[in-house]
């Protein structure tokens, strides 16, 4: 278990939003043991889910002498893999003014239009309403993984095509902490899902998608507070998540506040 955060400043709650997430990237580099790239500066990722997220740079230090050619390596890399964009993160104490100048000249974007969320696990609000014949199963084994994958790309309208990329990604990953996974049934099928990764002092949300015709009725506020709970009963205080458009409403319901964007660098390849 990593070192549970239990300061509930503002502060505290934004450094660790953004250290779950580079604790989940690292997570995902460690996965492919031919692909792990890791120093003491710099974190790289490759998968072949073409989602940028999912191919990447974590940066540790501010820019340094030397890192250039790191830059220069790290596209050819990602071109060489034909990732179309691949991302550039930076841990919490690194700011984008550090990288923007070095990065912007080599033809690197910025991102900040994610919401950063956060709540006192102890503070949630857990009344939400019971759903008629609806049930939540971990996801243990790889036939479960495999409807997580199918019911992950409906709910979120990916092509067809990435299901099995997600499949054999998230299987990878493995099937127990600090990565774990659900699946909602209402009436006995699969229609939602959600994912925890405990990482950075915190319990990360992940992944949570609901199928369209099951939406509205409370489903995905069920799958993201199942595994919080769960962390609660760890003895973690913070819940953390990267907000889509459709689920901030659901979260703020839930307790989470807005506290800041999650910040990135692209680099569009082709």
């Amino acid at each position: 278990m990593d070192h549970i955060q239990t300061d509930v400043s503002d502060q505290a709650l934004v450094t660790a939003i953004r250290a779950n997430l580079c604790d989940f990237f690292r997570h995902l580099s460690r996965r492919d043991p031919e692909e792990h790239f890791e120093n003491g500066s710099f974190t790289r990722w490759y998968s072949p889910l073409p989602h940028p997220w999912f191919n990447g740079i974590l940066c540790s230090n501010p820019p340094a002498e030397g890192d250039e050619s790191f830059i220069m390596d790290s596209i050819q890399y990602f071109r060489e893999k034909e990732v179309g964009v691949f991302t550039w993160w930076l841990e919490p104490h690194v700011q984008a003014s550090d990288w923007k100048s070095a990065l912007s000249k080599h033809g690197f974007g910025f991102a900040d239009d994610t919401p950063g969320m956060a709540v006192d696990l102890r503070e949630m609000n857990e009344s939400t309403p019971s759903i008629d014949g609806f049930e939540i199963r971990d996801v243990r084994d790889e036939e479960s993984m495999r409807t997580w994958a199918n019911v992950f790309i409906q709910g979120y309208g990916l092509p067809p095509d990435w299901e099995s990329l997600t499949f054999d990604l998230w299987l990878s990953l493995g099937l127990d902490l600090p990565l774990s996974n659900y699946l909602g049934y209402w009436n006995g099928e699969p229609v939602s899902t959600s994912s925890l990764f405990l990482g950075g002092g915190a319990a990360g949300i992940y992944c949570v998608s609901t199928v369209p015709e099951a939406r509205g009725k409370g489903i995905g506020a069920a799958l993201t507070l199942r595994p919080l709970v769960e962390a609660r009963e760890m003895g973690y205080r913070v819940g953390v998540l990267q907000s889509s458009e459709m689920g901030f409403g659901v979260y703020k319901r839930l307790g989470f506040r807005h506290l800041c964007q999650i910040e990135n660098f692209y680099l569009a390849l082709h």
